[in-house]
């Protein structure tokens, strides 16, 4: 389901260019400033970059906008496969360019995401146990149907997208020295990488449920991995992206695991300290700063992308 154009070399140019086609349509969302201190972590300057109040509730919204704005899109319309993110995102944006969507999201969705793309008025379709599985049924469904396959992250324009959350960073926090980012596919840390190409330390978040980018490390190239735990909608498909890859062997400095408990106590954090309630997927970068997985050294600027919010309520004060 990747696009004609599969050469995964993007710059900041082109990142540069899909921003300002898109940015009529995304939000700008804002940054708070806080000290690692105030979070329970160890002593630096921490940047949380709140992805979490974009449309539809998290970056994914940029890819989907790229895709549709730079695609020719057919009568029959988008289809997407999703952990539930990408397909609320998707569900959106074709909503606001009054274009049809079919999503195809697995067993494991959550309750809150399955509620947003019915929400959009997308047509939706739950099954299979895992992210593999709503792929297989989506790639079957476009063949047969000829709508546009807008993947989640293995698709050249979705990764110029999630780029553009790089270009918007590096213009509101521009002295940063490090940046946390969670993967799952790798869309939203290869976009990201291309835009810094090296000019900050970029660190791989990944829960130890759903290891995808450090088995690809590990391999020479992206391979399966196990697809489990707290962020299986979000963080575990069965492999990154074969575009990503390149590009996360050049410019990612290198992945930490996080487990289920630290990812928990950092949504609880998140809550506590700054009233942010993120994902479980939307806080594992989050968990690895205080969980000292990532250790920064005395003075270090580190930047942490809240990625999504599209969570149930939750009481962490029971």
């Amino acid at each position: 389901m990747t696009g004609a154009n599969t050469n995964s070399a993007i710059d900041r140019r082109e990142i540069a260019a899909t921003h300002a086609l898109i940015e009529p349509r995304i939000r700008k969302t804002p940054v708070l400033e806080t000290a690692g201190a105030d979070l329970g972590a160890a002593p630096c300057h921490v940047t949380l970059k709140l992805e979490l109040f974009q449309h539809a509730g998290s970056f994914k919204t940029r890819g989907a906008f790229a895709n549709l704005l730079t695609r020719p899109v057919p009568g029959a319309g988008v289809v997407a496969a999703s952990g539930g993110n990408h397909g609320a995102a998707v569900a959106y944006a074709a909503r606001a360019l009054g274009v049809p969507a079919k999503i195809f999201v697995p067993n494991v969705s959550s309750l809150a995401k399955i509620q947003r793309i019915r929400d959009y008025g997308a047509d939706l379709v739950v099954g299979g146990a895992q992210y593999a599985d709503a792929l297989a049924a989506s790639e079957t469904w476009a063949e047969g149907a000829g709508a546009l396959p807008i993947h989640a992250f293995d698709q050249r324009e979705t990764l110029l997208g999630q780029g553009t959350l790089g270009a918007e960073l590096e213009a509101q926090a521009p002295a940063i020295d490090t940046l946390l980012v969670g993967v799952g596919g790798g869309g939203l840390i290869g976009g990201i990488a291309a835009w810094y190409a090296g000019a900050v330390k970029v660190i791989g978040i990944e829960p130890e449920g759903a290891p995808t980018l450090r088995a690809a490390f590990q391999a020479g190239r992206p391979v399966d991995a196990p697809a489990g735990g707290i962020a299986a909608d979000s963080l575990a498909p069965r492999r990154v992206g074969e575009l990503m890859f390149p590009i996360a062997r050049r410019h990612v400095d290198s992945v930490v695991l996080v487990t289920d408990e630290a990812i928990r106590q950092a949504q609880e954090t998140l809550w506590n300290r700054v009233r942010v309630v993120a994902e479980p997927g939307g806080a594992a970068a989050t968990a690895a700063l205080l969980s000292g997985r990532y250790r920064p050294a005395p003075g270090e600027r580190v930047a942490i992308v809240i990625s999504g919010g599209n969570t149930l309520a939750v009481d962490f004060d029971r």
